[in-house]
């Protein structure tokens, strides 16, 4: 058995903040199996190692004997997290909400325990209240505290439209604690407000209020922006294994340490002994195996990394390169090629990493923009060091 003591050492690793620890100490003192709420978004997934960090820590709660509540807002999705930005998201219907459910599924059970996750829908419940029961939430919180969110207070003193739907938001993420019973939430920084506001309702709901545990955001490959595919910083979860593994051998050293700390299942004292005395490319090798084998296995992490030291050591290119096959009829410019094959997050970029001299085409570095690869041709097309990718142009 974990004492109270081991358990809040292994909750605390990573966390940025939780409200509030004693309350977190009584609820674990009390012996029984908490319920771990984390919520998210409807959207069609497509994870990256940004979002592990809250997954590695829900998987911490499961190793401990709790039980995980990986909730799908699909209702909160259709008013989207207020972000001040004027576009909206398409709505969903209820068959891509399931479909997207299931995409979710193959990606979280690489991490979490299926046998100890409840996959649930916040439309469950919410579909179910009338106008009068939204009327009688909305009263439950005044428009002053509403505004102590960040965005809304910014928004407010900038005189920009808030629209009042938007505070809807976090009145319903709040109300999912009550209508789970939640014993601790878990979010990311931009999430602390909402976790507040549900610790809030269920102590006016007469519930004892949930323990919220605020996790960072994971910065990506550039060390600076938080890690995003919109970015092209981002290193997705079904990445193929040799790609993850150069991803993850490109971050600076210093990053790597966070890195450590947020996505490694390693003891603090292993993190912290390689941390001494280990050479640096040998403790990026080693996480770079860790990450690669949790989501593809060891085999595959393993070839990965000879294929890694074999490219940099003989200049070779990875025995298994992502292949992508495009249908281009009139064949494709060069950076539409690209940007379809997922070498960059948008033609813009791909003329970006062109005038850097960052694009080989069959290892011919290219500087002409303009160029367009013919139908019914294959390319080995690389961007940076790490992006590598088998391109066939086809007709149909």
């Amino acid at each position: 058995m974990t004492s109270v003591e081991e358990a809040l050492a292994i909750i605390k690793r990573g966390s940025v903040e939780i409200l509030v620890e004693q309350d977190l100490i009584e609820k674990l003192k009390t012996g029984r199996k908490l319920r771990v709420k984390a919520g998210f978004d409807p959207t069609a997934p497509d994870l990256h190692l940004g979002h592990t960090v809250l997954l590695n820590k829900l998987r911490q709660f499961q190793d401990l004997g709790h039980e995980v509540v990986f909730l799908i807002g699909d209702f909160t999705g259709m008013i989207g997290d207020p972000t001040g930005k004027n576009t909206t998201r398409p709505p969903l219907t209820r068959d891509e909400v399931i479909e997207n459910a299931r995409t979710y599924e193959q990606q979280v059970f690489k991490i979490l325990d299926p046998e100890q996750t409840v996959v649930m829908f916040n439309s469950s419940w919410m579909n179910e209240l009338r106008a009068a029961d939204f009327i009688q939430l909305a009263a439950k919180y005044p428009v002053a505290r509403m505004l102590e969110r960040d965005d809304f207070h910014k928004r407010y003193l900038a005189g920009q439209t808030i629209a009042i739907h938007e505070f809807l938001y976090p009145l319903i993420q709040g109300y999912d604690s009550v209508a789970l019973k939640a014993d601790i939430e878990l979010g990311g920084t931009d999430q602390k407000f909402n976790l507040l506001v549900g610790r809030e309702l269920q102590r006016l709901y007469q519930q004892s209020p949930q323990v919220a545990i605020i996790m960072p955001i994971l910065e990506g490959l550039d060390g600076v922006q938080k890690m995003s595919k919109s970015l092209g910083n981002y290193i997705g979860v079904q990445d193929p294994p040799g790609q993850m593994f150069g991803k993850l051998m490109s971050i600076s050293d210093v990053m790597m340490w966070r890195y450590y700390d947020l996505l490694s299942s390693r003891p603090v004292k292993e993190i912290s002994s390689l941390k001494a005395s280990a050479h640096p490319r040998d403790a990026k090798l080693a996480l770079s195996h860790e990450i690669v084998a949790r989501f593809h296995g060891v085999s595959a992490s393993e070839t990965a990394e000879h294929d890694f030291i074999a490219q940099f050591r003989d200049k070779k290119l990875p025995t298994e390169l992502l292949e992508i096959k495009l249908v281009a009829p009139e064949g494709l410019l060069i950076g539409q090629v690209l940007k379809e094959a997922g070498l960059t997050s948008s033609t813009s970029d791909a003329m970006r990493m062109i005038k850097s001299g960052a694009v080989r085409i069959d290892g011919v570095r290219i500087e002409n923009e303009k160029i367009r690869l013919k139908a019914d041709s294959v390319h080995i097309c690389q961007v940076g060091k790490h992006r590598i990718a088998k391109v066939l142009l086809c007709r149909e």
